[in-house]
């Protein structure tokens, strides 16, 4: 019972290793087992050849990531990343990139976003209804154009073809955030997998064995395990069908040009959810000199394929970027069905989603469990709350086998 699996070496999956690994090694020796008992050892268990799940980059000169990946920094794991000297140097964004934020309005592009957007992203989560559905809610408090193009503009943390249909609390606290300004969306220099290389570097000095091309395909038999995969990998893992919760549908489509001034940093699609952003804007180390990486996200329905996504796409690289057919050197692009984290439909909150805690030492972690937060703000909180439970259920076994009579089985 002294040992915790971790399956999957994602985000949530190294967060819950490290978690485990540093309340197991600091002071854990004697708190429940007597003195000299031992530390808890953790293993995480990795499919692929390298860590870090949705986190991983491209391989070659493009450091694009599965969807364009921010950190939100007043998200909780801002402040766990930057005590450990996890998160690293920050990209700045120069105050003249970020004047050239442009909205797709009415078919064209716009500097300036509509009032109404203004008005509803200031509106506290609070304040909104679980029950309702955000464009009911926000239709009544700013009209109904301002509902859609709040929206559509909250699209960005939703990933979802119609936003305004999930519940006005859930949409409204996407909304505020992405909104903020100063802006909240922070990025790593070199991407999140330079982040996930120092949190591996982390778990190996804690004494975590990370062990990758290892896919696991039955739980193991003995101690607590975490099971930081997918939602859909969890479900065949664990061989329950309860394990389900919406998501979205969302094209991907990554981009590298070479560059030309003028460029926007950023297009908001407010006539549809979507959105196209220049990431070597604030990081130029994330293409070849002389060359820009855009990554972008747009929505599609459950009828529609990928290509109608990537067709938007395609409408506002038209429009923002001139010639970016000729300019192009690199292209990629793909559907993600279901992997983009939790969204609520009204009536429900976090707390409705599959439990962390499965019984029987079994937690999981990962975007659409229930834990509060925004995005991988789910999976970092799911993953330290399930290292908790883990240990505490060590400790409960511990001090059951204590109390044993000597001779006992």
């Amino acid at each position: 019972m002294d040992h915790i699996t971790v399956v999957g070496g994602g985000f949530a999956g190294l967060t819950a290793a490290i978690s485990a690994a540093e309340s197991s090694g600091s002071g854990r020796s004697g708190r429940s087992g007597g003195p000299g008992a031992s530390v808890v050892r953790v293993t995480v268990l990795e499919a692929h050849r390298t860590p870090g799940g949705r986190g991983r980059a491209s391989e070659g000169p493009y450091r694009a990531h599965e969807g364009p990946h921010v950190f939100y920094r007043h998200g909780p794991h801002w402040a766990w990343l930057r005590r450990r000297g996890l998160l690293g140097p920050i990209a700045r964004l120069p105050v003249r990139e970020g004047a050239r934020l442009r909205f797709h309005r009415g078919g064209a592009l716009r500097r300036t976003p509509p009032p109404g957007l203004v008005r509803a992203s200031r509106g506290r989560a609070e304040e909104a209804p679980v029950d309702i559905d955000f464009h009911t809610w926000a239709a009544e408090r700013h009209g109904p154009e301002a509902a859609v193009t709040a929206a559509r503009y909250a699209a960005v943390a939703l990933f979802h073809h119609d936003p305004g249909s999930l519940s006005a609390a859930f949409v409204q606290e996407r909304l505020r955030r992405a909104a903020a300004l100063p802006p909240e969306a922070r990025n790593p220099v070199g991407g999140w997998s330079r982040v996930v290389d120092r949190m591996r570097a982390r778990a190996r000095d804690l004494g975590v064995r990370v062990e990758t091309g290892c896919r696991v395909h039955a739980l193991p038999e003995h101690g607590p395990v975490i099971v930081a995969t997918s939602l859909g990998a969890a479900r065949r893992l664990l061989g329950d069908e309860g394990l389900r919760w919406e998501s979205g549908r969302t094209a991907l489509l990554d981009l590298a040009l070479t560059t030309r001034g003028g460029d926007p940093f950023a297009v908001s699609d407010l006539d549809a959810p979507g959105w196209l952003e220049r990431f070597t804007a604030a990081d130029p180390s994330l293409a070849p000199a002389g060359e820009q990486l855009l990554q972008g996200q747009f929505p599609v329905g459950p009828g529609e394929s990928g290509a109608v996504g990537v067709a938007r796409a395609e409408g506002l690289l038209d429009l923002g970027f001139p010639g970016w057919r000729e300019r192009a050197r690199w292209r990629r692009q793909s559907l993600a069905d279901g992997r983009t984290g939790a969204v609520d439909p009204p009536g429900t909150t976090w707390r409705d989603r599959p439990r962390i805690d499965r019984g029987d030492g079994v937690f999981l972690v990962g975007d659409q469990v229930a834990a509060p937060g925004v995005l991988s703000e789910v999976s970092f909180n799911s993953a330290v709350e399930a290292a908790t439970l883990a240990l505490r259920r060590i400790d409960a076994v511990r001090l059951r086998a204590a109390r044993r009579p000597y001779g006992t089985a």
